[in-house]
């Protein structure tokens, strides 16, 4: 698999990746802006307005409908945010002709389609329609306040959020619950105009057509695209040291039986001109698998946690170690993730650490290979970043990362921010989450 990247139309890009591995192709098509609190739930709320009809197929029942004809094609809303850029648009899933005895131009009228619901919006005089704006801002508004219900992702959003809170990183995707709350029809109609003539647009196909013909059937499905002055000044901004000389603390009491402790660091210097393969093995070895330091040691040596991990986010600089505890082992289990820390500083990484962190890095990298969806968000990110190479070289890559390297990187970190959800002291919410979580080997953070 080789992937091109061309320039189809002004600010359009299409990233194509030619293989007959797979049985369906996939295309995602996604407007960029940059990440800021007064629009992010707006942004995010477009492609689901979009979704709910267009001109041709003016509600969900028709648009399945049509889907249905094309044998089954899906197509749905995404919004992601990848370093301070967010990304929205489709992600959509095409079976290939070549198992489809009989079906012509599937590829071209489920590009058609796509195109559609991006341009051809179900509107009234020229506005989105108000019951379509209404019911997906409700929807949408329930996910916001919902992140409470998941203590260990809400533990590490309001660590972001607070480590971040002069910083547009510090906006979810989906933007925040006061101004989702505010968004009115004839204001969400205006910014989606303004997003389709300033945004830049990058597309990413994965499949069996040619990228020439692929090209032809985006251009006939985008050719009413309105185009003004496009906006390529996005981009995220890296801060390499913490805010203060010493470590920042939040504490948060929530109705929860198991204590959420998660810490974020700053990479520092590591930043300049990041190794991202290196990084990737320094997260390995810190908390990223079973063999790594925190959980074969704060976790299963110590006993100190339920959980312990860390992933490492290299668009933003950020480190992020998580561990659900006891309320009376904060300072136990604070303490002890400083420590492996430290220790990883001085090199003190044994050669089953650093290897079983190469193998595994290198593992998920070349899985990457076997997933469109993978792909899909792989290679987006890399256009983001303006970096062009695989999956599979960055598996060498990661490979050949030296002790040296992974000290150095582990030596730069700086921690700037702890945050610690602790259980009201007349809290009886149900014991069943601390039981799951205890049986919780290490399922990711």
């Amino acid at each position: 698999m080789e992937l091109t990247r061309t320039e189809i139309m002004p600010g359009v890009w299409l990233s194509h990746l030619r293989t007959d591995k797979f049985k369906t192709a996939c295309m995602s098509l996604s407007l960029l802006t940059q990440l800021k609190r007064e629009t992010a739930s707006m942004n995010a709320l477009i492609p689901y307005v979009l979704r709910r009809g267009t001109t041709r197929y003016p509600d969900m029942e028709a648009i399945s409908a049509r889907l249905e004809e094309l044998y089954g094609t899906a197509i749905e809303p995404v919004v992601r945010r990848i370093g301070e850029i967010q990304c929205l648009g489709f992600y959509a899933s095409i079976p290939e002709e070549d198992y489809l005895p009989g079906a012509k131009a599937v590829l071209q009228k489920a590009t058609a389609l796509m195109g559609e619901l991006l341009l051809s919006p179900a509107t009234r005089g020229g506005l989105f329609l108000p019951k379509y704006v209404d019911s997906e801002r409700e929807k949408m508004l329930e996910t916001i306040r919902g992140r409470v219900n998941d203590k260990r992702g809400y533990a590490m959003f309001r660590c972001i959020e607070e480590m971040c809170c002069f910083e547009d990183f510090a906006v979810g995707r989906l933007g925040g619950e006061s101004e989702c709350e505010a968004i009115h029809y004839q204001k969400l109609s205006k910014h989606y105009k303004s997003l389709l003539q300033s945004c830049p647009i990058e597309i990413f196909y994965c499949g069996r057509c040619e990228k020439k013909q692929l090209a032809a059937y985006l251009r006939d499905a985008l050719m009413t695209l309105p185009r003004g002055e496009i906006d390529y000044d996005i981009g995220t901004d890296v801060r390499m040291n913490a805010l203060e000389e010493k470590p920042r603390c939040v504490e948060e009491a929530l109705d929860v039986t198991q204590g959420k402790l998660v810490m974020g660091f700053r990479l520092g210097e590591s930043m300049e001109e990041p190794d991202v393969a290196a990084l990737q093995v320094f997260n390995a070895v810190f908390g990223g698998g079973t063999s790594s330091k925190l959980f074969a040691n704060v976790r299963e040596r110590l006993q100190l946690c339920y959980y312990a991990g860390s992933l490492v986010d290299t668009h933003k600089g950020l480190l992020m170690a998580a561990s659900g505890i006891e309320f009376d082992k904060f300072e136990a289990v604070r303490d002890e993730i400083l420590a492996q820390l430290a220790a990883m500083a001085r090199g003190e990484i044994t050669d089953e650490e650093l290897q079983g962190a190469r193998m595994g890095v290198a593992s998920s990298l070349r899985a990457v290979s076997d997933s469109q969806g993978e792909l899909e968000g792989f290679y987006l990110a890399q256009a983001l970043e303006g970096l062009d190479y695989g999956p599979l070289e960055l598996a060498e890559l990661a490979e050949d990362v030296t002790r040296e390297q992974v000290a150095a990187i582990a030596a730069d970190v700086e921690c700037d921010m702890i945050y610690f959800l602790k259980g009201r002291e007349s809290s009886e919410e149900d014991e069943e989450e601390e039981e799951e979580e205890h049986d919780d080997a290490q399922d990711g953070i």
